[in-house]
């Protein structure tokens, strides 16, 4: 990943870390999702959601509400 790109939503599930990318494009954030899931067995790892540095405040304010 990029030097300016910063981790602001971690999932265990795909569809997870989808919401959370679509709700923050949904909000003007360019979003990435990242899957660190093992290929051989899905039960290990996860879904990494990215944003750019200068987004990331912003980010986490939108997200906090995925994660409660």
């Amino acid at each position: 990943m990029e030097k300016d790109w910063k981790q602001v939503f971690l999932a265990g599930e795909l569809y997870q870390a989808e919401i959370a990318r679509e709700l923050l494009e949904n909000n003007g954030i360019n979003a990435v999702v990242i899957n660190k899931k093992d290929s051989s067995y899905l039960a290990f790892g996860n879904l990494e959601v990215y944003v750019n540095e200068n987004d990331e405040e912003k980010a986490i304010e939108i997200l906090k509400e995925l994660k409660n």
